[in-house]
């Protein structure tokens, strides 16, 4: 393991100004930290996408029915969606894992599928818990072992994507839960939900945040209002800081999933990198609970890792940074500033 005073030393000592690479520089003491090397690694890297539906949808909170669920993860096994375009445009490999969709069970998948299914989709965390506690463990276990596999495989970076509609109400309520923001505060339009929508989602994640801060177990509380596709990307990220691994962190779905994480296993955000700050109200929130800063703000709300997979060239400039630029006194040269 490293300090962080030592990775400040190492960039104040390198062929530069002191500072001159701005944000970079911090990004970089992350990297560096997260992986406990001063000469950290971003390849090779994997993507896996947890997906699940949420009865929530039934509530009225999605402008788009829980079918697309289904629709989306035949597109992804198809090669055709956003996260299969981005991944391959930034060699990082991708798999898909059916945590608890609520259609027909996929047959005849390619290799980069697995069915880990827990539950055909969520209760609804409107009329009551979302989930058992031993629900929640077992997407939870899902995660740890998609983690586990990717490390195996020798991965230096992991990131978590989901496909699941109507999720960013989960998040919005984990996100309430977990920061003690208000409820109304931490609820946006998703993937495009219009003014009724909108109006069913607050009310809806009003009310399961008020019954989950009633509940005297976090587990509980957690499992009440939580995805199996989130509570799946929360055993991830805990395996993944476990360890040694960096973990980029998509958007408002994602960093919920990270709060979670961190809930339940104290320690995880120190492997964390935010790759983006999304559209939606509440990620600021989460973000900031986290103590992780943004490297992009270009308003995304798409998930499926699609955020994180465009902030991948940063981390890869960082890396570099740290790895291949000369000493000053390796090129005989005294340090003026």
């Amino acid at each position: 393991m490293i300090a962080e005073a030592e990775v400040r030393a190492h960039l104040d000592a390198l062929a530069k100004p002191r500072g001159a690479m701005g944000r970079l520089e911090e990004v970089a003491v992350r990297l560096a930290l997260s992986q406990g090397r001063i000469d950290p690694a971003t390849r090779p890297r994997q993507l896996v996408l947890f997906a699940g539906d949420h009865g929530c949808v039934d509530d009225g909170v999605s402008a788009w029915p829980s079918a697309v669920t289904g629709v989306m993860v035949g597109a992804i096994l198809g090669g055709r969606a956003t996260s299969n375009a981005l991944a391959a445009a930034q060699d990082c490999t991708l798999r898909l894992v059916d945590v608890g969709v609520a259609g027909p069970r996929t047959t005849d998948a390619p290799a980069f599928f697995r069915d880990a299914r827990v539950g055909d989709g969520t209760a609804s965390l409107a009329r009551g818990p979302a989930m058992s506690v031993d629900a929640f463990e077992a997407a939870w276990a899902v995660g740890v072992e998609e983690a586990r596999r990717a490390v195996g495989d020798g991965a230096a970076v992991l990131i978590a994507g989901e496909m699941g509609i109507g999720n960013t109400t989960p998040a919005a309520c984990l996100t309430a839960l977990i920061t003690g923001i208000e409820a109304d505060a931490a609820v946006g339009r998703g993937a495009g939900a219009d003014d009724a929508a909108m109006a069913a989602k607050r009310a809806v994640t009003a009310g399961a945040v008020a019954r989950a801060r009633g509940e005297a177990d976090v587990r509980e509380a957690i499992a009440g209002i939580c995805g199996y596709e989130i509570a799946a990307m929360a055993g991830f990220y805990a395996e993944g800081a476990r360890a040694g691994v960096t973990l980029l962190i998509d958007g408002y779905v994602a960093t919920a999933a990270a709060l979670v994480a961190e809930r339940l296993a104290p320690g995880t955000a120190r492997a964390m990198i935010a790759a983006h700050r999304s559209a939606e109200p509440g990620h600021a929130a989460a973000l900031a609970a986290l103590g992780l800063a943004p490297m992009l703000e270009w308003d995304m709300r798409l998930g499926e890792g699609s955020g994180a997979l465009v902030a991948l060239p940063l981390l890869d400039s960082a890396a570099a940074l740290l790895r291949d630029v000369a000493r000053l006194d390796a090129i005989g040269v005294g340090r003026a500033d």
